[in-house]
Order: C-alpha cells, then structure tokens, then sequence
C-alpha cells in the first residue's frame, strides 16, 4: 500500500491544474509531518492543506494520529510540522501550556462557526418542556435520561482528553449537576452510536455533540434533536457565550485553526502562507462527514473527496498556490 500522501498525490494528480518546474516550487526537499487526532472526520481537512503542500513541492509525509495535546507537544517540539484542528478558543488551554505563540504560528481561519453543546430527543423535549440544561434540577427530569437505573441522567459526554472535556467539567460544578448528571465517557465514536441506536429504538437521549461532525446528519437539530440552552454563561475561558440572538448554549463558537512550528513557518513562508490563508466551507466539510459515516469511511475514498472538493473549488485552491508562492520570492 502507498503512503498516504504518495497516495494522494497520485489520485489526485489529474485533477490539479497548477504545473511547475521543479526549480520554482519553495518546498523542494523540505519534509512536512501532520498529526491529526484520530477523529476520522478530521482526516479531509488535513489532507487539503497536505495537497496543497504537495503541489508547492514539500516532502508531504504520511499523517500521523495522535491524541490532541500530544499533538500541541510534538509541534511544538518540532517533531511534527501542523496541524488543521487547533479548535480556538477550545483548544487555548493545551495552546498554552504546550508553548503558546512562542512555539507555535497560528494566524488565519480554517473553519468558521463551529458550534458545540448539549442535545435531547425533540419528542421527550416537547413533552415535558425541557429547554435548558438547568431544567435537570428537577429530578424527575433528570430520570427520564437515566439508562442504568440510578436516579442520574445519563450525559453521553466528551472524550477524555478533548478540550469539551474541561468545559463539562466545569459547566456541571458550575451549574450544581453533579448529583443529577453523569458524565459518561469513552471513545466519542463508540458512546454516541449507542446513544443514536437508543433514540432510533424510541428512547430519550441526551448528549454533547460538536459541528462540523456527522451527528447532526444522523439527529437532525430541529427535526429529531434540540440544542438545550444554560442558565448562564460559564466555561474555564471564562468568556460569555451568549449568542447575538440572545440564546446560550454554553460553548464559544469554535473555529478550526491551521497551527504549525513557528520555526518551520519562518523558515518556510510559502506553507506559512498557506496556512494562514486556506479556508474551507464548515458546510463543505459537514458534507464530507456525512459521506464518511454513510460508509465512505476509507482513506481511498477520504481522497476521492478530497479530490472532488478541490474539482468544485479549483479557482480557490489555485489561488492558494499562487499566494504561498508569492510569499516565498
């Protein structure tokens, strides 16, 4: 089997209409290493941008998995080059105390309007008026959600590690839970397929989810699901969530930011260019979520998305190139 990014750089090779000189391309016998979170809906993201790499000429590597703040370490440490999930503000914390701008470039914005928070089934919901997480007070609202008998909701949560982790953490103290929610845990993909199977069974389910992300797909907010509103603001950022529309739901509007070496982006401003002027579509990639869990979940088939998002969007890729070659003259 090819390396991931021999792969990708073979599959896509027709679709890419920039050609060069080998003497022209700033990245020519330079490696560049991304790390992604073992998230398989983050691998689309990576592998635009380590496209875009291969074509200004870098030693594209293949993507290594790792968790989130092993990734911000090996960065940071110079062992990896980038990677395109810094969620900002989420992330700010792992940002930090692996190094903070010091060791890292971030500038520009990836993904905008990334939205996070809790959900309910709309059925249970509407029956007993459940808008806010507050509501969970009432212990008879906290049963309706209790899957193993014990009195407490049942909260399908964050996965331990990720930076929701710390915010529903907090949130629970915060909001005077704890002896009304369980905060349960495991591997995301695992928890919340049980909990889509139990709302398909005809069961209330309650959860945290995160856009852009499959889920949303499968438990349409609105139609199957509602996001549930918090009695105030409060998350370990300290920042006031409340929405222009007046709603709360608890978690800042994330943004997904390109982070990179800071030694490596000054030594190299054709990719630190490009890492600060790349932007992709939130829809774009909910799409492509979408396509992953209805089964198109293989890394051919990831880079066949790949490869029909940059068909549908060559003007904007290739202005890509032409900036980030500009940049290295």
């Amino acid at each position: 089997m090819l390396p991931k990014h021999l792969a990708l750089a073979s599959f896509l090779a027709t679709s890419i209409s920039f050609t060069a000189q080998a003497a022209d391309l700033p990245g020519k016998n330079i490696k560049v290493q991304a790390v992604q979170s073992p998230i398989a809906a983050e691998n689309f993201q990576t592998e635009i941008i380590n496209e875009a790499l291969n074509v200004l000429g870098y030693d594209v590597q293949p993507t290594k998995e790792v968790d989130y703040s092993a990734g911000y370490v090996s960065i940071a440490n110079g062992d990896a080059t980038y990677m395109t999930t810094n969620w900002f503000p989420l992330h700010n914390t792992m940002y930090e105390n692996a190094g903070g701008d010091e060791a890292f470039y971030r500038k520009g914005f990836y993904i905008n309007g990334a939205a996070q928070g809790y959900l309910v089934d709309k059925k249970t919901a509407d029956k007993y008026g459940i808008t806010n997480l507050g509501d969970f007070k009432d212990p008879k609202i906290a049963k309706l959600f209790d899957t193993n008998n014990d009195g407490l909701a049942d909260l399908t949560g964050c996965q331990a590690g990720w930076g929701c982790e710390g915010v529903i953490e907090f949130q629970l103290d915060a909001f005077n839970l704890r002896d009304k929610i369980n905060h349960n845990q495991g591997q995301y993909s695992a928890i919340i397929s049980d909990t889509i199977a139990r709302f398909n069974d005809g069961k209330p389910v309650f959860y945290y989810t995160w856009t852009p992300y499959w889920v949303s797909g499968k438990l349409i907010p609105g139609k199957d699901v509602i996001w549930l509103e918090v009695p105030f603001s409060a998350n370990p950022n300290g920042s006031d969530t409340k929405l222009p529309n007046g709603k709360n739901y608890g978690f800042d509007i994330n943004s997904e930011r390109i982070v990179a070496n800071r030694k490596f982006a000054e030594q190299n401003p054709a990719a630190a260019k490009l890492f600060e002027i790349a932007k992709i579509s939130i829809n774009d990639v909910s799409a492509e979520n979408m396509l992953i869990s209805n089964g198109e979940n293989s890394q051919k088939q990831i880079l066949k998305h790949v490869s029909n998002w940059i068909k549908a969007n060559q003007a904007l890729f290739d202005s890509w190139i032409t900036e980030a070659k500009k940049a290295a003259k």
